[in-house]
C-alpha cells in the first residue's frame, strides 16, 4: 500500500469523527465507556485542522494523524487508520514519519487500556508513563 498525508482542513472534521466512533468501538465497548454521541463530540470538540494530516493511502483518505506541542512535550494525537488498512504496515511508517521529524522531546501519546495500538507504540520505543482504570499513557524520550 502506499501512502502519503495532506494537510487536513475543516471539512474533514466529519469523516474523521466517523472513522474514530468506527475504529475506537471495540476498544471503549470492552470498557464499558462507548458512547455513539460522546465519541464523535470528543473528537469534534478537539480537532483542529492545523495540527492534524490526512492518512491517504492508494489515492484514497484513510486515516489521520495529529502532532501537538505542549509544554510537558509533543503528543501525538487523533491517531487513526480505516480497518481496511490496519495490519499492512501504514500505521508503522506514518509513526516512523511522525517520529523523525524535528520537535520538542519527550513524544507523548495515550491508547485505551488493553488496546492493540499500544503494542506498535511499545514497538517504537513508547514505555508507560502513567494510566488509570481507561487510558493509558506512554512516553519517548529520545
Amino acid at each position: 500500500m502506499r501512502w502519503t498525508t495532506r494537510p487536513s482542513t475543516p471539512a474533514d472534521a466529519t469523516w474523521i469523527a466517523e472513522l474514530r466512533a468506527v475504529v475506537m468501538r471495540p476498544d471503549l465497548e470492552r470498557l464499558g465507556v462507548f458512547s455513539p454521541e460522546r465519541v464523535r463530540q470528543r473528537f469534534l470538540a478537539a480537532f483542529d485542522p492545523a495540527l492534524t494530516r490526512v492518512i491517504v493511502v492508494d489515492g484514497a483518505d484513510a486515516g489521520c494523524v495529529a502532532v501537538r506541542s505542549a509544554p510537558d512535550g509533543t503528543w501525538i494525537e487523533h491517531f487513526y487508520l480505516d480497518e481496511r488498512v490496519q495490519g499492512h504496515g501504514v500505521g508503522t511508517q506514518v509513526l516512523q514519519s511522525v517520529l523523525a521529524e524535528d520537535h520538542p522531546r519527550p513524544w507523548r501519546i495515550n491508547v485505551l487500556q488493553q488496546s492493540p495500538a499500544r503494542r506498535l507504540y511499545e514497538r517504537h520505543g513508547f514505555i508507560l508513563d502513567s494510566e488509570d482504570e481507561v487510558d493509558v499513557f506512554l512516553v519517548r524520550r529520545d
